[in-house]
This record gives structure tokens, sequence and C-alpha cells, in this order.
């Protein structure tokens, strides 16, 4: 069995514009609904006006950015006063739009990329996700739940 991008990608997947605000992908994240393979997006692909691919926007980042930022100081907050504090810092993040917290720097494979070349980036890298693209242009996206969906179900997706 030979399996290349194509054969594994979802078509269906979410993506938000670079100038939305936060708040919209904070929604369509709490929202995501279930792939075939049982799966909810955890991100979301960032696209520009010509829904060339910016980035990516995750659970993980939303929260990352979520926390103050001399957190990242590595300061011990078990010591700090948190009362009143979540309001303020939800109210802060959803002025925010998508292009300053997602992830600009995202990598992405071709239609035709072997399973295990996707595969093996995916797990040297920590990617849980790969943007397919076409000359530049977001066509879809491989999860690495749902390659471990697809060769160990049984079940064809």
């Amino acid at each position: 069995m030979t399996l290349f991008a194509k054969d594994v990608m979802v078509k269906n997947f979410e993506s938000i514009h670079m100038n939305a605000p936060v708040e919209d992908a904070v929604q369509l994240i709490l929202n995501s609904k279930l792939r075939k393979t049982g799966h909810k997006t955890r991100s979301l692909m960032v696209v520009d006006d010509l829904r060339r691919l910016s980035g990516v926007i995750t659970m993980f980042g939303i929260l990352y950015h979520f926390r103050p930022d001399f957190l990242n100081c590595w300061i011990n907050c078990e010591d700090l006063q948190w009362e009143g504090q979540l309001k303020i810092l939800l109210e802060k993040l959803k002025k925010k739009k998508v292009h300053q917290i997602m992830s600009p720097n995202v990598v992405g494979v071709s239609l035709n990329d072997h399973l295990m070349v996707i595969l093996d980036r995916m797990i040297k890298n920590k990617y849980h996700r790969l943007p397919v693209l076409e000359n530049g242009k977001l066509i879809g996206v491989v999860y690495i739940s749902d390659i471990y969906y697809f060769l160990f179900s049984g079940k064809p997706v």
C-alpha cells in the first residue's frame, strides 16, 4: 500500500484570515466539528487575502498568549495573587488579531509527498498537523491523529 498526502489529507478544514480577531479563532476551535476519524481540530490554518498560508493558530498558542507576559520570564506563579486577573487577561487577549499570536513559520507538504516522509517530519519536529500546499495555495491539512487512525483502525477514511 502506497499512501501520499492526497490520500490522508482533510479537504474540509478550518481556516481563518490573519486579520481576524483572536476571539473568532477561539470560537472556531471551541465549536469545531468532529472529523470522520472522531477527532476535533485544535488549530486553524491562517490565510491572507489570496488564501495563501500565512501561519497556524493553535489552542496551545492561544493559551500561551493568554498568560501574562511576565510568566515567560520563568517566574514562579504559585506565589502571585490571581484574584480578578482572568477577566483582565481574557479582555486583553480578545483585543489581539490572529497575526499577532499565530506561528508564522509553518512547514508544508505537497500532494504527492509520501506518508512516511510526512510522518517522519511530524515526529522529528513534534508537529501535530501539516498544511498541504499546491502552487502556494492551501488545499488541505494532514493531521497526525488522522494518520494514526488511517493506519491502525482498519477502516477506510
